[in-house]
């Protein structure tokens, strides 16, 4: 799955992000759901969510 969808993304899910500051190189960091962020149901570029460490950014993949 790709993390355009907001159904797909719950709190407690284990997901890879792309921060801000890592959009241009692609950097993916990997955490649990906190927050979903983004309040549309699908997003190009990815949902955007806060990890349970803070960090927020958009996911680019869920992790099964």
């Amino acid at each position: 799955m790709t993390g355009k969808t907001r159904a797909d993304i719950y709190a407690g899910r284990l997901v890879d992000i792309v921060l801000k500051e890592d959009q241009r190189t692609g950097k993916l960091t990997r955490g649990t759901v906190k927050d979903i962020l983004t309040k549309s149901s699908y997003h190009p570029r990815g949902i955007k969510v806060r990890l349970t460490d803070g960090q927020v950014g958009r996911v680019q993949a869920i992790i099964k």
